[in-house]
């Protein structure tokens, strides 16, 4: 699967910027989950990368070591980032969190909500109603809701200042 927002985003636009691609200490919250057998194709592939247990059922990307070295203000790279080529993982390697980053699955007064990370800088070129109309009219939403319930993990607490282009009621 490619990533969902390709009819708005192209790939050069993102390889071209890559911040969703670093993280600061405070922006751990942010980094990819990988279900265990993500992890396991990855590395098979890649060879061992930095992973800690994020959930019961996931792992993120531990990067708790370049913080020590470089400082936690400092935005740590993904270790699948390629400073010429952008990642390197297969379409297939790659974690759902990057195939739909800006958008976020997130828990808001009881019910599940897709928001929008006000951080991109490529998005935030667009009309918000273009993106909303992509989740909720072109499928995006409920590929990414699917998602959700077989990886609750990837459910964030909801951060003030993400726009919530769609809501869905916990069944």
């Amino acid at each position: 699967m490619k990533s969902l927002l390709s009819p708005i985003l192209s790939a050069e636009q993102c390889a071209a910027c890559r911040f969703c691609c670093t993280f600061a200490a405070f922006e751990a919250w942010e980094t990819p989950l990988f279900s265990k057998e993500n992890a396991e194709l990855i590395s098979k592939a890649h060879g061992p990368f930095p992973v800690r247990k994020a959930g019961p059922d996931s792992f993120t990307l531990d990067l708790s070591s370049w913080w020590k070295e470089h400082g936690e203000k400092e935005y740590a790279p993904c270790p699948f980032l390629d400073s010429q080529r952008g990642c390197i993982l297969s379409e297939e390697e790659k974690p759902f969190d990057c195939k739909i980053w800006p958008l976020r699955v997130m828990r808001k007064e009881g019910k599940f909500v897709i928001a929008l990370t006000p951080t991109c800088r490529e998005i935030n070129k667009l009309p918000l109603d273009r993106v909303r109309h992509l989740v909720q009219n072109e499928g995006v939403g409920k590929i990414i809701f699917a998602e959700a319930e077989k990886m609750p993990d990837m459910i964030k607490e909801y951060h003030e200042g993400f726009p919530v282009l769609m809501e869905k009621e916990p069944e």
